[in-house]
């Protein structure tokens, strides 16, 4: 037994030894600087001036931000900026009510954010949203329940899990009764440029007529499809899986009030109540190619390779939401925030960072981004300054990274590490992830507080993830090491870091763990603003 405790004591220590050998490196390289064309964006975009010379519409005066999109952080930005006292523009490409297979499940730190917000009933019983407690994980015939740590929060402090249109519908609602926010349906085709400042969007209106809306400051939110993104950062999209969506009814979870999460071959498989008499089932397929659902070829993958390891309380409901042909489905997608700040414009929500929705953290990550931004706005009485507005903006990018960054990388490596593998060590990673969290205690506690948004730390979430697999290579040895059992033992922590390296570089060294070593972390706001807060 004490030969396990020193090994574990050295493995920890060489990994150390290797992370902050990384992380010297990384802040020693050189920064590679990217240009972008003024006048023509990366997808092809001209950012249009004025035809006037400078002389703006009138529009101009009586609108301080303009928001392109009017999805969950859209919606729940013009609230916020509009409760400021701002004079908003909001301009969405359809205002129906969206139907959607994702964004349905919040996590109790997003719900936290949405109280601060003012918006919690926005994701009550108005829209029969149920609470979520935890997640029930499902490995080959055995489960676990973990549940959220919410023992120091009231008894409203949960998840919640509903339709991701009501949800959005309720929050346009309220959008809708302020008076100084203009809620419009339209497609912005561009963002208006003059001597490399946003002015604002050209859009077409409802009618299809051109329009243009110009603001000191305008926020893109158009989603995880955005066309307007390439202006502002240089995307680079995953697109690792797929999601096929099924609603189950007329069935109980297990496990009521919890996620369920199902380590199925190939991908997981995840179950979640989005109202009282419905469960969202969705199936993950690795890759961009998805069966066909119009050749009957989907219902059949989904019979005889994912039917099997239902749990046996929901097959038959599965069956039936099968047999019934209402299959939806969707490409998952990932995305690093790597913004260009640009003076006159931001970008935020999916259209800015995207991760895996394994972990159902994307609505999480964007009601703390616009938490943020609505504080680091409030002391500004004036947004014209827009050079001025966008090098104290940048303290954005920084402060956000605590929560974006564990939330992002944890997505990212569960998503690996939950697939199946032909490779033993992979295979063994996946089994000492789900025996770590079994434990209880702090082995439990520990990383669903980090899936839960309430304990946002990075280095918690390294500390467990290579606690796991020291744990794994724990169990190899047992009861006595051997060549190969020491050699699967290696590849396993070898696998492992080559799971969340890469991830953690995508999402930057410096800005995940030390923050307050850059210096847009202590931005304040421009000089001129706290002069007009003097008088």
């Amino acid at each position: 037994m004490v030969y396990q405790y020193v090994l574990g004591g050295v493995l920890v220590s060489l990994l150390g030894s290797v992370f902050f050998m990384i992380i010297n490196s990384t802040l020693s390289g050189k920064k590679k600087a990217e240009d972008v064309s003024e006048d023509v964006n990366g997808n092809g975009f001209v950012r249009t001036q004025p035809a006037n010379g400078g002389c703006l519409p009138e529009i101009e005066k009586s609108t301080d931000v303009v928001i392109v999109g009017a999805g969950v952080a859209g919606a729940a930005l013009a609230y916020t900026l509009g409760k400021e006292g701002r004079r908003v523009h909001v301009i969405e490409r359809d205002l129906s009510e969206p139907d959607r297979i994702v964004g349905e499940l919040l996590q109790p730190g997003g719900y936290l954010k949405l109280i601060e917000l003012g918006l919690e009933d926005c994701a009550n019983e108005s829209i029969d949203a149920q609470k979520v407690f935890g997640y029930a994980l499902y490995k080959n015939g055995n489960d676990t329940k973990l549940s959220y740590p919410l023992e120091n929060y009231s008894s409203d402090i949960a998840g919640r899990s509903f339709h991701n249109g009501r949800f959005i519908q309720r929050m346009r609602e309220r959008v809708a009764t302020l008076p100084n926010v203009t809620l419009e349906q339209g497609t912005v085709t561009t963002l208006l440029e003059e001597k490399g400042i946003i002015k604002g969007v050209m859009y077409k209106n409802k009618a299809g007529e051109e329009m243009r809306s110009y603001a000191p400051l305008t926020i893109v939110c158009d989603g995880c499809f955005s066309n307007l993104r390439r202006n502002l950062c240089t995307p680079k999209v995953d697109s690792p899986s797929c999601f096929v969506g099924l609603i189950l009814e007329n069935c109980d979870l297990p496990h009521a009030n919890h996620g369920h999460v199902i380590l199925g071959d190939p991908s997981p498989i995840l179950f979640y109540p989005i109202s009282s008499t419905e469960i969202r089932c969705l199936v993950d397929v690795p890759g961009t190619k998805v069966p066909s659902v119009a050749n009957g070829d989907m219902a059949k993958y989904l019979k005889t390779v994912v039917a099997p390891q239902v749990p046996p309380q929901l097959l038959k409901a599965f069956l039936a939401a099968v047999e019934k042909g209402n299959i939806r489905t969707m490409q998952n997608k990932s995305m690093p925030a790597t913004p260009l700040p640009t003076p006159g414009a931001l970008l935020l929500g999916d259209s800015f960072n995207m991760r895996h929705p394994l972990t159902g953290g994307g609505m999480t990550v964007a009601l703390s981004d616009i938490v943020l931004l609505r504080d680091l706005l409030r002391p500004l009485t004036d947004l014209t300054d827009a050079p001025a507005l966008c090098e104290y903006l940048e303290s954005f990018y920084t402060l956000r990274k605590p929560v974006s960054s564990t939330i992002n990388t944890l997505a990212g490596a569960l998503y690996k590490v939950f697939c199946a593998s032909p490779d033993p060590a992979r295979q063994e990673m996946r089994d000492a992830c789900f025996d770590y969290l079994s434990l209880g205690g702090i082995c439990s506690y520990g990383p669903v507080s980090l899936l839960s948004g309430l304990n946002p730390r990075p280095m918690h979430l390294f500390l467990h993830f290579f606690a796991v697999a020291v744990y794994g290579v724990g169990r190899l040895m047992i009861p006595f090491p051997t060549p190969q059992r020491m050699w699967l033992g290696t590849r396993l922590i070898l696998g492992a870091s080559g799971i969340i390296f890469p991830i953690i570089k995508g999402e930057g060294v410096r800005q995940m763990f030390f923050p307050a070593t850059i210096p847009a972390y202590y931005r304040a706001p421009p000089p001129l603003e706290n002069k007009l807060k003097a008088f």
